[in-house]
């Protein structure tokens, strides 16, 4: 074993004192240099930024996914000129959200939206998360709701139906023409105008008599797409079963090639009430002569215009009437009609139906002044279960005369008039 140096012994004062440290190595003039602290300063700094930054976008990312509090589809309406804080608000109030209304606004931020949030109806799916919120408004897929206007009404009608709907804005300035609207199903979005609603009928019209006059039958008697409206018209108000449009279509074709006036109802009672669409009662015998440019007990041919707004079917039975002989067309008690070529086959078919009446019916009542003919059916107006679209309801009739309860209920105005041959019998 080696030796250890023997230890001087020191002085007990010398053993109080504290020892000599040697003083630290110094700074390079390199570590001293400015350029080095400010570098160093810098790389710090960008790493906590770094780890600042992996935070925000994990605790972010996390906040754009997680499921949202819906616990069922809703429909919320984004207001007009709404900032980002009032649809954050809006969202907050409807359950649509519950974050802060600031977590949202940076959401949007973050996905580079601030500039494309769209007003309008916007329906949140269950538990949609914040991503997508804001995709759906982005997106600008609003609500888009079906709006039915029913075969067979007035332009007057039509614009006091969407007056009363409440999911358009703003008024109708002018009146349509009577006939230039084509009844369908539309979709809408809230807020659409009126005006804007009524172009679109009047387009979609164009489009569809256009198609229909283009491939019409070429022996068709009518000369123009207005007077294919008109004709389309009358079979409407006739008739609501789509098996018998092109037949009724057939009756008053073979009528015009005859010279033989048309004589349907709902033409006289358009004369009477315009664009109204419905009288509320039978006509009366002396509204039959009653002289009208649209009374075709009166006049010879179409009247000078259409008396409602026809469907596409309508449309097409005009263009396209069946190949028949048929010069009437009588209720035959189960919602359809009784067509026949003469006029003796044609009464035989009115003494069934009063038959059918007369079983049915067990009390009568006087009839009113300036009463309907006898033989009237009084079918109530636009209450047919059959037509392709919804009709609106019939006014109660006044208890002039009995009516047929199965006579036809789809069309205002079936008086059948006992009149000298030929004449058309609803």
């Amino acid at each position: 074993m080696s030796e250890r140096p023997p230890i001087s012994p020191r002085s007990p004062r010398a053993a109080l004192e504290p020892e000599q440290v040697p003083p630290p190595p110094k700074r390079s003039e390199r570590a001293r240099n400015p350029f080095v602290v400010v570098g160093n300063a810098i790389i710090t700094i960008l790493i906590i930024l770094m780890i600042g930054a992996g935070t925000v976008y994990y605790y972010g990312r996390q906040m754009l996914e997680t499921p949202g509090p819906l616990r069922e589809d809703k429909i919320v309406n984004i207001p007009s000129r709404a900032g980002k804080r009032d649809i954050a608000d809006a969202l907050l109030r409807e359950g649509v959200i519950n974050v802060n209304p600031w977590v949202f606004i940076g959401g949007v931020f973050a996905l580079k939206a601030s500039s494309d949030l769209k007003p309008g109806e916007y329906s949140f799916q269950k538990n949609a998360s914040l991503r997508d919120v804001i995709a759906t408004i982005v997106e600008g897929k609003v609500v888009q709701h079906a709006v039915t206007i029913p075969e067979g009404l007035t332009s007057e009608q039509i614009v006091a139906r969407l007056t009363d709907n409440d999911i358009f804005a703003g008024s109708v300035r002018e009146m349509p023409r009577e006939g230039t609207l084509l009844p369908e199903t539309y979709k809408f979005p809230r807020g659409t105008t009126r005006e804007q609603v009524i172009h679109r009928l009047q387009q979609s019209q164009k489009r569809v008599l256009a198609e229909i006059w283009e491939r019409r039958n070429p022996d068709v008697l009518v000369k123009s797409p207005d007077q294919l409206i008109t004709l389309a018209s009358i079979i409407e108000k006739e008739t609501g079963r789509a098996d018998e449009r092109s037949r009724v279509a057939a009756v008053f074709t073979n009528r015009l090639r005859q010279r033989i006036k048309l004589q349907s109802d709902p033409t006289i009672i358009y004369g009477l009430v315009g664009g109204k669409g419905t009288l509320g009662r039978p006509i009366k015998r002396s509204e039959i002569t009653q002289p009208s440019p649209y009374n075709t007990y009166v006049i010879e041919g179409l009247p000078p215009g259409p008396i409602a707004n026809p469907g596409r079917a309508s449309l097409e039975a005009a263009a396209n009437p069946a190949r028949t002989r048929d010069l009437f067309f009588v209720a035959d008690g189960t919602g359809g009609h009784a067509f026949t070529e003469t006029y003796d086959q044609h009464q035989k078919n009115v003494a069934k139906l009063r038959a059918l009446e007369k079983q049915i019916q067990n009390d009568t009542v006087e009839p009113s002044e300036d009463a309907p003919p006898p033989t009237s059916a009084g079918a109530p107006a636009d209450t047919n279960p059959t037509a392709t679209t919804p009709r609106p309801a019939a006014p109660k009739k006044p208890p002039a005369r009995p009516a047929a309860p199965a006579a036809a209920p789809g069309r205002q105005g079936a008086a059948q008039s006992t009149m000298t041959p030929p004449v058309v019998q609803r």
